[in-house]
């Protein structure tokens, strides 16, 4: 198959051209310089030029404080941009597939949510990200939710506890919020299979198996680290100021098709390339 992936250099992106390069499958990774997918004109000339068969989103606005204050700018990457993409594949006979979120969640459920679950989000980012959703099942696509996505390279939770385990003595982390921490080359893995598969278009959750909290996911990493995890305090959301609020627990289920592997095994099998990338980035300063 012909591929195009939107959002190159993103964690995503990245994570799905390295499971690509083996494949020998022509694949065009467009960054926003080579295509503003808010531009509709320029969306349906590169996908007329490139004629793909399998076209994945990973362009988005994914800052969810920033989406509070600006929504109307996060809508329209997340939103109407997946629109003019939806047109264009139905143009050229591409499947599309839109990578979505937990956050269009409330995060007021008991259990995991299934695919089929009525989305409420709450904020800005969940509400952009839903509309994103809506306009790829409109047109018959795929959308794939993740979550906690982490890798080598990003700029992600994993890394930002990695740096606070070097600068400071102990460190406060929300404890009440329930998620599914997810690699980025899992996830590529996963969208490579999902476009192979022959499964009908729909929702589908692209998020490890297992759960944890932010708090939980932060005294991994210090163990995998040789840290003492008791180095990382617990405290409640509120006792963080932020303009976005996030969903207390937005555990995925996966009624539709197969979990990724547990996320602690997930780590365990990221850990080498991430601490290979972050030993690399220490010697070159």
């Amino acid at each position: 198959m012909s591929w195009l992936i939107t959002g190159a250099g993103g964690l995503l992106a990245t994570g799905l051209l390295d499971r690509l390069a083996s494949t020998g499958e022509p694949v065009h990774a467009l960054g926003r310089a080579a295509l503003d997918v808010r531009d509709r004109r320029a969306v349906r000339d590169a996908l007329a030029d490139h004629r793909p068969e399998i076209v994945v989103n990973c362009a988005g606005w994914t800052a969810v404080d920033d989406a509070e204050e600006h929504e109307a700018e996060a809508l329209a990457v997340n939103g109407t941009a997946v629109r003019w993409l939806a047109e264009a594949c139905d143009l050229v006979g591409a499947r599309l597939l839109q990578i979505s979120t937990d956050y269009v969640f409330d995060g007021a459920s008991a259990g995991p949510y299934p695919e089929d679950a009525r989305p409420a989000p709450v904020n800005a980012y969940g509400r952009t990200k839903l509309a994103g959703e809506r306009a790829a099942l409109r047109h018959g696509h795929y959308v794939v939710r993740t979550a906690w996505l982490y890798g080598a390279g990003g700029r992600d939770f994993v890394h930002a506890m990695i740096r606070a385990a070097r600068e400071r003595p102990y460190l406060d982390v929300v404890d009440d919020q329930r998620g599914q921490p997810t690699w980025n080359a899992d996830l590529a893995d996963y969208l490579v299979r999902l476009a192979r598969s022959g499964l009908p278009p729909g929702v589908y959750h692209g998020t490890s198996a297992g759960a944890t909290t932010w708090y939980g996911f932060a005294r991994e990493i210090f163990t995998l680290l040789g840290e003492d995890p008791d180095r990382v305090r617990p405290v409640p959301s509120s006792a963080l100021s932020r303009p976005a609020r996030r969903p207390a627990s937005s555990v995925l289920a996966h009624t539709r098709w197969e979990p990724i592997r547990h996320w602690r095994a997930a780590l365990r099998a990221a850990w080498p390339a991430i601490t290979r990338l972050r030993r690399q980035e220490v010697r070159s300063r």
